[in-house]
């Protein structure tokens, strides 16, 4: 009889601790982060020059105001030269074909080139009569045109920035436009300072100054994007095909973002209606409400890159993928971003007003603005994951649907007497509205398109 021992067993072997980042997180940080950096370099310099100028007294600070928000506007509504672009030259560049991809991206600054020289004779040639329209004080009114006929001349350099910028982040770099905002603000704000103050030239010397820094800035873009053509064999001569390829693509996106302002302005429009406190309370809740927008827009910057690069290679499923860890980081930024709106109100409301009435009114529009924030970071990178799939289109019929169910909503929260808050309901019904048709696109699949080329 054979005696069998106990069986000895093996422990488990310990598993491998799974990482912390997925290979996609990595890949959307390494885009993402340094996107914020430059999308909040920008107002962050701004604001330095407004102080700047403040300083020679309020008619010049009114003109700078002025004439700012008719620049702001123009390359606004041209910011599809950026989208575009990055959307074109990461299709590409996700096929394989490094030289076509600068080579749509040259096509896209030479349409910059041509917008911006329009503009700039149009801008200084009618710059009194634009400062006029905005109904602008006499004292306020020389300074704003003396600014607007001196900045005309930034206008092409801004633009080219705008291009350049898309086709660095459609090359998957998005640290080289970190590097050229923070330099050129920074020289901006050096040279407002020497020519207002040591050169004496006022206003003047403030558009001076922010001219040559653009012109600075889209100098540094031109020698990059030429190093890069050069290095690829790609051609730097103006192609009508391409220009006219790159001007149709931009388009819908040129509609999409005339929606977006137009929401602006009807808010804006209502709140003018519902008195001067809730005009102070309103201007404050959109500041904070615009910077909040650049966490969630540099995931959708992301989004462009990636999707586009990945489409471009034929990996519809990759883009799904992507898209999906996506809209969980948008959300995430979104409910970190909503709680520090909602809890840290006692602690920076008193930063903008010390108006006990208009702070009472922030503290109830500042928590409809943090509920906005998570829906807010799925239409942020879903926008961003569309435009990166050359759906321009689509996100124009979206925007003006979207526009179509805000404005009544809108313009009946005087009427109905809902007062500031009834509009902040009414901007976040935009938000989600705009969210619903753009996660219905999403779940079609109809823009996977793949391909070198969007058809």
């Amino acid at each position: 009889m054979t005696t069998v021992g106990p069986v000895t067993r093996r422990a488990p072997l310990p598993r491998a601790p799974r990482p912390l980042l997925r290979p996609d997180d990595r890949e959307i940080l390494r885009l993402a982060v340094p996107a914020f950096g430059a999308l909040v370099a920008e107002p962050l310099f701004l604001m330095a020059d407004s102080a700047v100028v403040g300083h020679l007294g309020t008619p010049q600070l009114a003109g700078l105001g002025v004439a700012s928000t008719v620049l702001s506007t123009l390359v606004g509504v041209l910011v599809f030269l950026a989208y575009a672009t990055t959307a074109a030259v990461a299709r590409r560049l996700g096929a394989g074909d490094r030289a076509g991809a600068i080579r749509q991206g040259v096509d896209g600054i030479w349409l910059a080139v041509g917008l911006g020289a329009v503009l700039l004779a149009a801008t200084a040639a009618l710059a009194g009569p634009i400062v006029c329209a905005f109904g602008t004080g006499a004292d306020a009114a020389p300074h704003a045109e003396t600014y607007l006929r001196i900045s005309a001349f930034g206008i092409p350099a801004m633009l080219i920035v705008l291009a350049a910028t898309g086709v660095l982040r459609g090359l998957q770099d998005t640290r080289t436009p970190l590097v050229v905002a923070v330099a050129g603000f920074a020289a901006n704000l050096a040279l407002n300072l020497g020519l207002i103050y040591g050169a004496g030239m006022g206003i003047a010397g403030s558009a001076l100054g922010t001219v040559i820094a653009q012109w600075g800035m889209a100098a540094v873009y031109l020698a990059v994007t030429v190093r890069g053509a050069r290095a690829s064999g790609a051609s730097l001569r103006p192609d009508t095909a391409g220009i006219r390829a790159s001007a149709t693509a931009g388009v819908p996106l040129f509609i999409r973002t005339l929606g977006l302002r137009a929401v602006i302005v009807i808010a804006a429009g209502v709140a003018t209606r519902l008195g001067d406190d809730a005009i102070a309370a309103h201007q404050v809740a959109t500041s904070i409400w615009n910077f909040l927008g650049m966490g969630l827009d540099a995931v959708a910057i992301a989004g462009q890159a990636i999707i586009g690069h990945r489409l471009g290679a034929g990996d519809a499923p990759a883009a799904r993928a992507a898209t999906r860890r996506m809209v969980q980081w948008g959300v995430l930024v979104g409910v970190v971003l909503g709680v520090l709106v909602a809890v840290g109100r006692p602690l920076y409301i008193p930063l903008f007003t010390s108006d006990p009435a208009v702070r009472n009114l922030l503290l109830g529009i500042l928590l409809i603005v943090a509920l906005a924030q998570p829906f807010s970071g799925v239409v942020f990178t879903l926008d961003g994951v569309l435009m990166g799939a050359g759906d321009g289109p689509f996100l124009a019929w979206a925007m003006l649907g979207t526009l179509v169910l805000f404005t009544p909503f809108a313009l009946l929260v005087p009427t109905l007497g809902l007062g500031l808050d009834g509009l902040w309901w009414a901007m976040l019904l935009f938000i989600v509205s705009r969210g619903v048709f753009l996660v219905l696109r999403i779940r079609t699949g109809h823009w996977q398109v793949t391909g070198a080329v969007h058809p």
